[in-house]
């Protein structure tokens, strides 16, 4: 849940760009839908980590301690999270070039999350709490359509 605070901030940080680099109607649309479920998704997670007398955040770990982060650059990166270049290209393009980066980009984002639900999922006991079932499903399942929109969205765009 704290590696998914971190991951989610990103997306948010993500679609914070979109009003001032485009005027895409339908990315504006899909960008402010992304940036209010992943909001409303830290949420849940800090109350559920509350809940639990846990801290809402942590500390990144040392390289080698989680199966699901690598290194790039100098910094650890959770499975699909952009690195410091990737977020660089995003903020100085405008347009269709913006476009294009923020729906690839997030695509690679949505797919880190599908894969830190499965590994929580392949985790003992992961299932058994019904709240966090709850949610780890629903996040799998909005990101699954979120990337068949996006995937759609860059089709118009010429990439697949």
């Amino acid at each position: 849940m704290q590696g998914m605070i971190i991951h989610h901030a990103q997306a948010v940080e993500m679609t914070a760009l979109i009003d001032s680099r485009t005027t895409n109607k339908e990315l504006r649309l899909l960008g402010a839908r992304i940036s209010t479920s992943q909001a409303d998704e830290i949420a849940f997670m800090k109350r559920w980590l509350a809940a639990r007398g846990e801290p809402g955040s942590r500390a990144m770990p040392s390289p080698g301690t989680h199966p699901g982060m690598h290194m790039t650059g100098h910094s650890m990166l959770m499975p699909g999270m952009l690195s410091p270049k990737q977020m660089e290209a995003l903020r100085n393009a405008k347009a269709a070039e913006f476009d294009k980066l923020f729906l690839t980009g997030m695509i690679q984002h949505h797919n880190g999350a599908l894969v830190m639900v499965k590994e929580l999922f392949d985790t003992t006991g992961a299932g058994q709490d019904a709240e966090l079932f709850s949610f780890a499903t629903d996040v799998d399942s909005g990101q699954r359509a979120e990337i068949r929109i996006m995937e759609k969205m860059l089709g118009a765009y010429g990439v697949r």
